[in-house]
């Protein structure tokens, strides 16, 4: 297997990432984390930028990668400057990181109207800097920026860049595709005049999603002579994004026979995705291919009955050679193979042909008939299967709640006031809270008379809360659908309520995610 390098640039690319704010905390978690994946080099940032920057690279000092290569980013001189007076460039020595990249200027409309300098200068500014830091580190890389777009204006003139850095021994040379207008083929063609002008260079990518084809560019280049590739987790990066790692790493890996990760390390992949869209703070796509939690989702009944009899059928690998699972959604369009599929992931054993089956069958195309939505609140479903085969127990006999919302003229927001009244093994509980909104004050309300019984009810609490109108045309009479998740330590799940009033959908919810939690938590003997 030939190696692919993978070099990520998440800390720095992605972290300019609109509504992105890495703590430092959080780059050297992240820094660890890719490491432990296998990524070869981990960009952390811009040390003369900012102060964030020059910490990280102070504290991974003491760290010790087991992998990767800490690599510290910035610019070639600047115009007219001696490359040893430059600050910036004695802000990269002083990272001392085993690597350096700087970006250089390939294309002539940049050099002569955003540099306002000559395209002479701009070659002795790339050789210079990369000349003096190759003094200082290991490793240099030379990052060309806006590559393919100065090679179609002047081809000469993009290249000259490249020769310059090599010159100067640039240990890479990254073709920049910076303003993500390149097509595949346009990068495949122009890869490969580069290898064939420079046969001898080790050459790299760095695409940007502006076209959707950053992933596409970045195997294209690869094909036509690339060994380093550049991109984000999840794809995260300004504007549209930087290419996806998480999807370009096992394209080149599975389909295409490179190394690029040690192939043990491939099945935490999905982990990783869902860890950098954590503490990026940017939720991950259901539908992203590889990590997605929708990646091998299976809803028509059709797919569903032939990937359960031979997976290939509807998936192109192995979910779990990525970290990944299949999963079969129960809806109005699922046949009886989506719920026999279900009910044993559940734990559950029904004839293919028994009354039983075929009844909650209906009773789950009738709800979601009347607007229920069973593939965003599997808990709900686990709990309708269940209590149709008499599986879950009554934790608490519910009598009835009340929801106030009063606002005086001098109050900036109305208050919220629920009371709730049930049994629990045959006491009464009378409880009543406020809340910040009439969900949070029936949430607290039901915490306060349960908590006393269950205890673990306290671990538990709501993320997230989403309300959709089903039948618009209905007007206030519209139905509404709830969606609650909920978390305790060591999980996630979603319930689901159905109702023309938006607090009965709401209860029935909330009532669902408790009784989740406290069936769950007898199952594990928690």
């Amino acid at each position: 297997m030939e190696k692919v390098y993978a070099y990520d640039t998440t800390l720095r690319d992605g972290s300019q990432a609109e509504g992105v704010n890495f703590s430092l905390e959080d780059k050297i978690r992240i820094a660890q984390k890719l490491d432990e994946f296998g990524i070869d080099y981990i960009e952390g940032g811009w040390p003369y930028a900012n102060p964030k920057d020059n910490l990280f690279f102070q504290k991974i000092k003491a760290l010790k990668f087991s992998h990767a290569r800490p690599v510290a980013f910035g610019s070639t001189r600047k115009p007219g400057k001696n490359v040893k007076e430059d600050k910036q460039i004695e802000a990269l020595i002083k990272a001392e990181t085993p690597v350096i990249t700087i970006f250089g200027k390939s294309w002539d409309l940049h050099v002569t109207d955003a540099l306002k300098t000559t395209l002479e200068e701009n070659l002795e500014m790339i050789y210079e800097s990369v000349e003096y830091l190759k003094k200082y580190v290991e490793e240099v890389i030379f990052d060309a920026e806006h590559f393919f777009d100065g090679f179609k204006a002047n081809p000469d003139y993009a290249l000259a860049v490249l020769d310059a850095a090599l010159r100067g021994g640039a240990d890479w040379v990254v073709l920049c595709d910076t303003n993500g207008g390149s097509l595949p083929h346009e990068v495949q063609e122009i890869t490969t005049k580069v290898r064939e002008k420079f046969p001898e260079a080790r050459i790299g990518i760095h695409a940007h999603n502006d076209s959707e084809t950053a992933v596409a560019n970045s195997i294209m280049a690869v094909l036509a002579g690339a060994r380093q590739v550049h991109g984000t987790i999840n794809g995260i990066g300004e504007r549209t994004g930087n290419a996806n790692l998480c999807s370009i790493i096992p394209n080149l890996q599975l389909k295409l026979g490179y190394e690029v990760i040690p192939h043990e390390n491939m099945k935490r992949l999905t982990e990783l995705a869902r860890f950098v869209a954590e503490l990026s703070n940017m939720p991950l796509p259901r539908n992203m291919p590889y990590v997605g939690e929708s990646a091998f989702a299976h809803k028509g009944g059709v797919h569903a009955s032939a990937v359960i009899k031979k997976a290939i059928t509807y998936e192109h690998i192995d979910p779990e050679l990525v970290g990944n699972r299949r999963k079969i959604t129960v809806s109005d369009l699922a046949g009886r193979s989506n719920l026999i599929y279900k009910l044993r992931e559940f734990g559950i054993e029904a004839d293919e042909k028994s009354p039983e089956l075929l009844r909650l069958m209906e009773k789950i195309k009738d709800l979601e008939k009347e607007g229920y939505h069973f593939e965003a609140a599997e808990a709900s479903l686990e709990l309708l299967c269940k209590r149709h085969f008499g599986l879950v127990k009554d934790y608490f006999d519910f009598d009835a709640y009340r929801v106030l919302i009063a606002k005086r003229r001098s109050d900036d927001l109305p208050t919220s006031e629920a009371t709730v009244r049930l049994a629990v093994e045959g006491v009464d509980e009378h409880t009543a809270a406020l809340g910040n909104g009439p969900v949070s004050a029936l949430d607290r309300a039901l915490r306060k008379a349960l908590e006393e019984f269950y205890p673990t009810l306290k671990d538990m609490q709501l993320v997230d809360y989403k309300v959709r109108i089903i039948n618009e045309s209905a007007g206030t009479a519209a139905k509404v659908r709830v969606l609650i998740e909920s978390a305790d330590p060591k999980r996630k799940w979603g319930t689901v309520g159905v109702s023309e009033n938006v607090i009965e959908a709401s209860w029935i919810a909330l009532r669902d995610a408790f009784v989740y939690k406290l069936m769950k938590d007898e199952e594990e003997g928690t």
